[in-house]
């Protein structure tokens, strides 16, 4: 179990670092923070309420939402800047 567990884990990371530049730890200004929020709220329901139901970011600690975005990023078709808004609003709300 433990094999499967650090396979998983190795595979998320190195998805993560290969498969999505855009989406890595940066700090961006306040101005930016907002901006993109705002472009997340705008594009949430475009690309997620399709299937989803409306969650409060609290359910998730921030690195479940960078997990989730990178995997939906994939399945929705979902353009590295659009992903990178949603996940700035799905982590402030």
């Amino acid at each position: 179990m433990r094999k499967i567990f650090a396979a998983i884990v190795l595979a998320t990371l190195a998805i993560g670092s290969a498969g999505a530049p855009v989406l890595a730890q940066e700090n961006p200004s306040v101005a930016e923070q907002r901006r993109l929020f705002r472009e997340g709220a705008r594009l949430w329901p475009v690309y997620c309420n399709t299937c989803h139901n409306a969650r409060p970011g609290s359910e998730k600690a921030p690195y479940e939402w960078d997990q989730i975005i990178m995997h939906m990023r994939t399945v929705g078709n979902i353009p590295p800047d659009d992903a990178k808004a949603i996940l700035q609003y799905l982590k402030a709300r």
